[in-house]
Formats: C-alpha cells, structure tokens, sequence
C-alpha cells in the first residue's frame, strides 16, 4: 500500500513537472474584442489577424527568447462592443489572469478606455485597430498604435497630386461633423496648405444627412481642381452621386473612407471608377516581413485559412502581433515590460504593414497612407510609386 501510495505521489508529481514546464513554455497574450455586437465583423477579422499570426509562428518553433523558442497563446474575451466591457475585461485579463502582453481591441473608443488599464497596471498593449489622435495625447507610455491618425489620413493624397499636369491648386474640403471625420478634414486642411494648395471651400455638413445638393452646388461655385470627402461610407456614396448629378468636374475626387470598401463599386458601379481613397493597408502592398516573409505570403495564407482575401482590419492585427513579438524578441524577455516597452520605442522594422517607428507617445511615424483609386472596378495602389501598381489616373475624367 505504501509503494502503491509513493507511486502515486511520484506520477503525480511528474504530471505537475511537466505541466508547469509546459506552462513556462508559453508566452500568453491577452485581447478583449468585439465578437459580438455592433463591432463584430471588424473584431472578429482583427481576431482572425491574431490568429493567423499564432498558427503561423507556432509553426515556426515560437517566439525566440536566446536560444530557446516559446510556443504563442492568446486568451480572447468577448467585449460585445462595448468600450466599458473592454476595459473591465483588460483588466480581469491582467489582474486575474496575470497577463501583461495586451494585443488591442477594435475601434478607437475601446482602444481609449482598455488603454488607461494597461498604463494603470503597468501592462502593454500593442494595437493595429484605431485611429484616433487623442489615444496619444494623454503621456501614456504602455500604448503603442500602428495606424496612421486621423489628421494623417489626407496627407499622401495631396501630397501626390501636387504635382500632376495639369498643376491642381485648389481644394475643397467637405466633412461630417463626427469626432473622426473633423479630426481628418482639419489634417487635410493643414497638408494642403502645407503643399501649397488654396482651400476655397471647407464645411461641415450634419453627421448621417441623405441630401447634400446645397453642399455640391456651393462647391461647384468655388471650382476647385481637388474635391476631398472626409466622412463615412454613406456619405461618399451621396457626394459622388449628386456631384454627378450637378456636373461637379473636379480633377480628381479623394475620401478619407469608401472607396477601400468593396460596396463602394457595388453601389455606384461605372460612377466610382477614378475616385481616390486614402488605406491603412492594401493586399497588394509589397513589403516585406518579419514572420509572414512578405505582404503577399500574409495574403497567401490568410486566404487559405479564411477562404476570404483580408483586408486592412486584418492585416492590422496581425501586423500588431508581428511588432509585439519581434519586440519582445529583440528585447530577450517576455516579462521584463520596461525592456519590451524599449525595445518598442527603438523599434524601425518594414512589416507587412510598412516600416514602422514610433514616437515617445507610441503613435506610428513616417508610414503614410497608401492611395488606391479605382481603376476598371478593381481598387488598384497607386502611391507610394515604389509599392504602386499602376500610376493614377489624372486628372478624372468628367462625368458621362
């Protein structure tokens, strides 16, 4: 009975050996995001970035600490959408989960309240689903973001139409008067005139109006070579269809959101072709990167995985995982957060998202926005020149 006993105590004993040496073999992460809710298509293809990621670095060997690998693990919880729900579930992960490596929620809201829990506690996070400047305006040091903000969104548009032939030089700006869309038009109203541009026109119009006839005609008065649309989806579909309808012949046409959307051409069919737009991403940027080897290998395997070619919200959250795990590599350590939080700030690495740098609010510098124009009903890169496809078509022709 006592051998039988000693016997017992030994399997068990090696049972708990071997799970804790399981265990210390695991770098966890931890992520609240909207699976549920009204966010819940933009979580879940965040989450399908995280994933990939994870499957494609455990089929790897791990992440890299020296000369020993450590296998990838992600602990979700559901925030159903809720920016209140997010931070109290950022915190169950940190206080009782005892995770500190956070991989960010969608949406700028949630993103702002889950982030004053990683700098309360002293955990990181690393997010790719948010654009908002004022997530960098508060002296956090445990947030770092790799989306290009808000008042960035316009810059690379201008910037490359500066010196089309023939020469734009005037711009109109147009804007829903949501936090968001104000934050891009007073960006693009400073990039214009930075690049030397006349603003003749700048208005606000109310956030989710059907009708903006008044709007068109007032602009179609100033006659500006550049019309900039910065709102939501919807309000580029009525821009569009009622500058057709009144004549407005700008040389070229750009938004901040829309025309990276596939609805885009499905709603307007022949009137979007040659509208600009401003990406966070595209698929077919050609950079390359750390884990996936290339922009095009992350494609690859998202659309074997998921059956679906990914787009920016994905790729923004595998690009986020990509950062966080080379940063922790360079540092030598996944529990030393001072050293990871250097290491992140020091980072300067090309990723399937661009070369990323942040400053010392965490806030990304010198990616830039990709410009995408439609071309034939397809969304084609057309700047930067070293990634574009093809070159812009300029200026837009006048409306049949």
């Amino acid at each position: 009975m006592k051998r039988l006993s000693i016997l017992i105590l030994a399997v068990m004993l090696s049972f708990c050996l071997i799970t804790f040496s399981f265990a210390a073999d695991v770098i966890k992460f931890g992520a609240a995001l909207s699976l549920t809710g009204k966010l819940a298509k933009e979580g879940n293809l965040v989450k399908n970035g995280y994933e990939l990621w994870k499957e494609t670095v455990n089929k790897k060997g791990g992440i890299k600490i020296g000369n020993k690998y450590y296998k990838v693990d992600i602990k979700y919880y559901d925030d159903e959408s809720d920016p209140n729900r997010a931070a109290k579930l950022v915190e169950k992960l940190i206080t009782e989960d005892g995770i500190k490596l956070i991989l960010g929620p969608y949406g700028s809201e949630s993103v702002f309240s889950t982030s004053a829990i990683t700098e309360k506690y002293g955990a990181l996070m690393v997010q790719g689903g948010a654009a908002a400047d004022k997530l960098y305006t508060r002296g956090f040091k445990n947030l770092f973001g790799i989306y290009t903000v808000a008042t960035e969104y316009m810059d690379d548009t201008l910037k490359m139409l500066m010196n089309k032939v023939p020469k734009p030089t005037t711009v109109a700006i147009v804007y829903s008067n949501d936090l968001f869309s104000t934050q891009v038009a007073q960006g693009a109203k400073a990039s214009a005139q930075k690049y030397g541009y006349k603003v003749v026109y700048y208005k606000d119009y109310p956030k989710g109006t059907q009708d903006l006839s008044t709007v068109i005609v007032e602009i179609k008065a100033k006659n500006p070579d550049i019309l900039i649309g910065c709102g939501h989806f919807q309000d580029t579909i009525v821009i569009v269809k009622q500058s057709k309808d009144y004549k407005l012949n700008p040389k070229a046409i750009a938004f901040s959101v829309g025309p990276t959307l596939p609805d885009f051409v499905s709603a307007l069919k022949s009137d979007a072709e040659y509208i600009l737009g401003s990406a966070q991403w595209t698929p077919t940027l050609k950079y390359k990167d750390p884990v996936f080897g290339s922009n095009a290998n992350f494609v690859k395997a998202f659309k074997t995985k998921f059956r679906v070619e990914p787009n920016y919200h994905a790729a923004g959250g595998a690009a986020a995982a990509v950062i966080f795990q080379r940063a922790i590599e360079k540092a030598g350590t996944f529990t030393d957060i001072n050293r990871i939080r250097e290491s992140l700030l020091s980072f300067n690495e090309e990723t399937l998202f661009g070369k990323i740098r942040f400053d010392s609010s965490g806030k990304v510098v010198g990616k830039g926005m990709p410009v995408i124009q439609i071309l034939k009903g397809t969304q084609k890169t057309v700047y930067p020149e070293n990634v574009a496809e093809t070159k812009p078509v300029y200026p837009k022709p006048a409306w049949r």
